[in-house]
């Protein structure tokens, strides 16, 4: 294709004890608007996105130039102008959109014919675990395990279930998150931990969001170590819940939080959370249920 635009919603991580394997995809989006020329070069058109240094830097191009080689393609130079409503490290998944953006941008251009494992695959290998890609990919509440042969995923519909998102105006990137989270837990613990995630993961299948929401706040895996550097961490926690909220989480690795609210409270909830917080960005999203498009 030489001329074709693409939208990939933002994505929350983890989902509290869902760590490293579930995601959700949210109405955020990154979108592509891509056309070969005669060289490369690279627009941003969102208050969101930083100027632009270098085209061959730009971890769009980088990962469309590696997924091209790794099929022997060259990559044809184009016109490409990205729009963004993810901010920027705010643990919204704007990373796995761009590496997902690009991995596809190759896909299109060099008519490689790839399977939706296949960006799935890559997507993980270069972000190194899937809770954030599978979402994006596929939309909906993704869980994913890497095996030796493949990632396993399942999508989840949640029906009847809002989100109202908290985003502080300060960054925090997921390097630095990750470092505070140990590199291994006792067996005990590690039991307890995981038996919180099959609890909530049970939860969801069924519907019972209330449930759900509690176990998503008793957390082992990462949120005890996080919260000390997530603003209003408690305070969110807390107030959401007084106004109606089933629960809330860190999404990714923070700073945002997101609490799950009955789809038809969610305005109740931000309104709520809004004069609690004036200097946040607060807002009602909804679950995005389609993932990756493609189009003219």
């Amino acid at each position: 294709m030489n001329k074709f635009s693409m939208s990939i919603p933002g994505s929350s991580g983890n989902l509290g004890p869902g760590f490293d394997s579930c995601g959700m995809a949210v109405n955020l989006y990154l979108t592509l608007h891509v056309e070969v020329q005669e060289r490369w070069e690279f627009f941003h058109e969102s208050p969101y996105l930083p100027p632009v240094e270098n085209d061959a830097d730009h971890l769009i191009f980088q990962t469309a130039k590696q997924t091209a080689e790794r099929h022997q393609k060259q990559l044809p130079s184009c016109k490409v102008v990205v729009e963004s409503d993810i901010p920027l490290a705010r643990g919204l998944g704007s990373s796995a959109s761009a590496v997902l953006a690009g991995i596809e941008m190759a896909n299109q251009l060099c008519e490689i014919g790839l399977t939706d494992e296949q960006k799935l695959q890559y997507g993980t290998e270069l972000e190194g675990h899937p809770d954030n890609i599978a979402p994006a990919l596929y939309g909906g509440i993704v869980f994913s395990a890497v095996t030796e042969e493949r990632i396993e995923h399942i999508q989840v519909s949640t029906p009847e279930l809002g989100l109202v998102v908290h985003i502080p105006d300060t960054e925090l990137k997921t390097e630095k998150a990750r470092q505070l989270v140990p590199e291994s837990f006792l067996r005990n613990y590690a039991s307890s931990a995981s038996a919180v995630s099959n609890v909530m993961v049970a939860a969801l299948l069924v519907s019972d969001y209330r449930l759900a929401g509690r176990m998503m706040e008793q957390d082992l895996f990462h949120e005890p170590y996080r919260a000390g550097v997530v603003p209003n961490y408690e305070l969110i926690r807390n107030e959401a819940k007084k106004a109606g909220a089933f629960g809330s989480i860190i999404s990714g690795a923070g700073p945002s939080m997101i609490s799950f609210v009955p789809e038809a409270e969610g305005k109740l909830v931000r309104d709520h959370m809004r004069r609690k917080l004036p200097d946040y960005k607060i807002a009602v999203l909804e679950i995005d249920m389609t993932g990756l498009q493609v189009g003219k």
